[in-house]
């Protein structure tokens, strides 16, 4: 990941909720910059670039503010719970040729063997890469893979550049047997059995029981009028 957005920041001098409102409802996000020793830097990121830019997990930025780039990454988003917007950023200054530790998605491909459940253990891995290098995503083949199949951390294969800081012996991909319907049926049957649950009997398995109920009462009756005649 090479590229980066740019994004023009104005410095912020008002704080308080009230202040982060009033940014808000001018279509910009309230953030702050911070990293390396220096002094904290409240700012203001426009809107609907930043958003855009954020879309993508660990985006490098470029901070413009009075004229001076800086790079940063978002470390703290915190979005609306009800709105799609994002409320606050907060970024952590980046410097060139610097190693940065982030958590990368985990991307499954390919098909496991027929009747298998491929389980994803953990959904990122933890990687340190050039903070201009940062891996999109991890991918992993579950192609053909039978059933008892695990795969480690340590075993996966990461982009270039990129170190895992995950523990080696985590398991990310569990490839197990898929259950039947009727072993899951009995399963559930036991387990309603042992804490004394009684099962209502379904609406169909009802019909089916009144049905044979019937045919044996006419087969009975059909009998005796035999041994009448």
């Amino acid at each position: 990941m090479s590229d980066n957005t740019k994004l023009v920041a104005e410095k912020r001098t008002d704080f308080g909720k009230g202040a982060a409102r009033k940014i808000r409802r001018a279509g910009n996000i309230p953030a702050v910059m911070y990293g390396h020793g220096t002094e904290p830097v409240h700012i203001s990121l426009p809107g609907h670039d930043t958003m855009m830019a954020l879309k993508q997990a660990n985006a490098l930025l470029t901070i413009v503010v009075d004229g001076k780039e800086q790079l940063a990454l978002a470390k703290d988003v915190q979005r609306d719970a009800i709105k799609p917007v994002i409320d606050h950023v907060d970024l952590v200054v980046i410097r060139k040729g610097e190693k940065v530790t982030v958590d990368v998605a985990v991307h499954l491909e390919g098909e496991a063997a027929a009747e298998t459940v491929v389980t994803l253990d953990h959904n990122t891995l933890q990687v340190e890469a050039l903070a201009t290098n940062i891996p999109e995503n991890v991918v992993v083949s579950v192609e053909g893979l039978e059933a008892g199949t695990q795969i480690l951390a340590g075993a996966i294969e990461l982009p270039e550049g990129a170190t895992l800081v995950t523990d080696e012996e985590a398991l990310v991909v569990n490839v197990t047997q898929a259950i039947s319907a009727e072993a899951l049926e009995a399963e559930l049957a036991e387990a309603e059995a042992e804490a004394g649950i009684e099962r209502e009997e379904s609406e169909e398995a009802a019909e089916a029981a009144e049905g044979a109920e019937g045919e044996a009462a006419e087969g009975a009756e059909a009998k005796a009028e035999g041994s009448d005649a």
